[in-house]
């Protein structure tokens, strides 16, 4: 073969050859950020509290794009009724009395979320997220439980309630001659990770925190927009005491209360404005729900259950069952309303499906919610709830619509006079609750028992009650369970 020859032959391969390299690089796909995911928790939000569940004399626009934007859950539960115990489930993924958190923990309690157990912070922040928290933590206080220890890079919220101060509830310190639960309560730190930045002594301090919040987390989506980022956003309102800034004041029809679920509607649209105005929105998953239903004794300064039994601190739906939505555009459809059976537990392994994290070695009790986010209406990922109170008292159970109440004794406000701004009314911590059979699907409020009708369903669910006290114990029937884990005790 002369020279000649060879040369073409060259050519033409090193044609070829650059033709299917140009090939692979037209038809490579960009790579894409795993998504950013912003969690926003309010405080004793109800179910009826927002625009799109009927919230009635202010507005929620912002909030209610969310829903317009993706997916609505009527069926949705928190992990507990009370402030601890239920952000410890939403973290973890598990039920708190799985992992020894009960109620709502005090200052300076020896107690908190043991840092052996995992956190979606920990998921993702193993995987290369930036990871921060804007808001109220309260699981510990003491260095030892910090939020910079469960997966946090960045922290700058309070460390438990905003009424667990030395303040009284017309808004004035608490005089030293008086005897009050509140008296021997430190002053309430704002911190920024270990440091204190101020105290929170009035109801104008308490005024300024939504902002703070908000602030805060505009601040880190600016600063990590070209890597992928968590966000959780744990509001301290509207727990009372509640107090709206000064542009909000007197703006809604429902006084104070209406006023500031119209500052955290705000708060919500500059965080999405500030996604949009990133260029990351189509690659933000933003989640909206509430540790628990409202502390109705409360009156005007409290929300609303939207017609459904009870409220904060127990187990009937009034309590437990709160709103949720979530946007996350391309992925979850516009405008979808899921009936389904979830929880905040079942977060933790849902957002480890979608960003590809390894989870926990432990048990966890969430399950992966992917399909219904997605609009697969037709699954049906969780099927059981437990409904736990108090230490470890099972005091419901749940399979799909049907609910069997379990006889117990607790909080109940019915026919109880609640108080109104900023003042507890009286509630009973000692109603007895008899067995008793509800058909969800029919009676949300939970007012016919039907176990006479139903006694099959009745044995079903006792079963199912049986399991998990099995698995989990029970105080009320002197059960201990085989897969429970200590929450950290200090010494």
């Amino acid at each position: 073969m002369n020279s000649k020859k060879i040369a073409l032959l060259c050519v033409v391969a090193g044609t070829i050859v650059l033709l299917l390299f140009s090939s692979l690089i037209v038809h490579e796909k960009p790579k894409v950020n795993p998504p950013n995911i912003v969690l926003i928790l309010m405080d004793d939000l109800g179910y009826g509290d927002l625009g799109c569940y009927g919230a009635l004399q202010y507005q929620t626009p912002n909030i209610d794009k969310l829903a317009a934007n993706g997916v609505r859950f009527t069926n949705f539960l928190v992990a507990q009724p009370v402030c601890s115990a239920s952000r410890a489930g939403l973290l973890t993924g598990c039920y708190p009395n799985r992992i020894g958190i009960a109620g709502a923990l005090y200052p300076n309690s020896k107690l908190g979320l043991n840092p052996a157990e995992t956190t979606i912070a920990d998921l993702l922040k193993a995987t290369g997220y930036a990871t921060a928290m804007f808001g109220k933590w309260h699981l510990g206080d003491k260095p030892e439980f910090s939020p910079n220890k469960q997966g946090f890079n960045e922290y700058v919220g309070l460390p438990y309630s905003n009424d667990m101060w030395p303040v009284d509830y017309d808004g004035l310190p608490i005089p030293k001659n008086i005897e009050h639960r509140k008296k021997n309560y430190p002053a309430l730190p704002l911190l920024s990770n270990s440091d204190t930045l101020e105290y929170i002594r009035t109801l104008d301090d308490q005024s300024k925190l939504t902002g703070i919040y908000t602030e805060k987390a505009i601040n880190f989506i600016k600063r990590h927009q070209n890597s992928p980022f968590f966000i959780y956003l744990p509001h301290s309102m509207p727990h009372v005491p509640i107090s709206a800034s000064a542009r909000f004041k007197g703006k809604s029809k429902q006084g104070t209360f209406g006023d500031v679920m119209m500052e955290i509607d705000w708060s919500v649209g500059e965080i999405m404005k500030t996604l949009r105005e990133s260029g990351l929105e189509n690659n933000t998953i933003v989640i909206f729900t509430s540790d628990n239903g409202p502390w109705i004794n409360y009156g005007n300064h409290a929300g609303s259950t939207g017609g459904l039994r009870e409220g904060k601190g127990n187990t009937f739906e009034g309590g437990q069952r709160v709103p949720c939505l979530i946007q996350w555009k391309g992925i979850a459809p516009a405008g979808t309303i899921c009936n389904k059976l979830t929880s905040t537990i079942d977060f933790l392994p849902t957002i480890s499906k979608i960003c590809d994290a390894k989870l926990p070695d432990h048990k966890i009790d969430g399950v992966d919610i992917l399909p219904l986010i997605k609009g697969n209406l037709e699954r049906h990922p969780r099927k059981v709830f437990y409904y736990y109170y108090g230490k470890n008292n099972l005091e419901a159970v749940r399979q799909e619509d049907w609910k069997l109440i379990l006889p117990h004794q607790g909080r109940s406000y019915y026919g109880q006079l609640p108080k109104n701004d900023g003042f507890p009314g009286t509630v009973s911590e000692s109603t007895l609750f008899p067995l008793a059979l509800y058909d969800l699907r029919r009676d949300p409020a939970e007012n016919y028992d039907v176990k006479e009708l139903y006694p099959e369903i009745v044995s079903q669910l006792q079963k199912i009650a049986e399991e998990a006290r099995a698995d989990l114990g029970d105080d009320l029937t002197q059960r201990k369970g085989k897969n429970i884990r200590p929450s950290n005790v200090l010494k």
